[in-house]
């Protein structure tokens, strides 16, 4: 044995939520954090960009051009399968437009008779497969309980669920992360 001293060992977190507001730099933070990476599984849960819709499709291209071509992209909404597969690390941008497209599933905002338990159901899916997942696991959301309050019942209603969301993904987090103006502080 060498006289050097030994550097304890030091495990990559399996499970990291990035959070930030709007044009932030969450997404970028999170895609340095898989950087050299060969393969990753980057998991898109926003709507596939329309030809009536040039702003979200110049948003969606920006995103793909910023990752390397041996990424593969997902688009679903089906986290729950994507965590209860082994496979290279995933990530998931991002919860903010997941929550969305859950909430229109669940009838949500027509509030229809279950709509609250299915959405309640499916968060908790989510967080099930957050925290059992065997795969390096990082996902995007937006930290929107610092901002204004919405005007309308279904902005305030979203806020809520999303921070609801947030805290939960963050409580069965290795790691979570705060990016403010392109600077990353970590949270946990």
């Amino acid at each position: 044995m060498s006289g050097v001293p030994r550097l304890p060992f030091r495990r990559r977190p399996r499970r990291v939520l990035v959070l930030g507001g709007a044009r932030s730099g969450k997404s970028s933070y999170a895609e340095d954090l898989l950087a050299g990476r060969p393969t990753v599984e980057y998991v898109a849960c926003g709507p596939s960009p329309t030809e009536d819709d040039a702003e979200w499709a110049d948003r969606v291209a920006l995103h793909r051009a910023r990752r390397p071509a041996s990424w593969t992209t997902t688009e679903t909404v089906d986290l729950v399968a994507v965590l209860g597969t082994l496979g290279p690390p995933v990530l998931v941008d991002c919860l903010t437009t997941w929550l969305a497209r859950v909430m229109d599933e669940c009838e949500v905002w027509d509030e229809r008779p279950g709509s609250a338990a299915r959405l309640t159901a499916a968060v908790d899916a989510l967080v099930e497969a957050w925290s059992g997942t065997g795969r390096r696991v990082i996902g995007v959301s937006n930290e929107v309980g610092s901002g204004i309050v919405p005007a309308t019942p279904s902005g305030r209603r979203f806020r809520d669920e999303l921070g609801v969301l947030n805290a939960r993904v963050a409580a069965a987090s290795d790691r979570v992360w705060l990016v403010t103006a392109g600077l990353p502080q970590r949270l946990r």
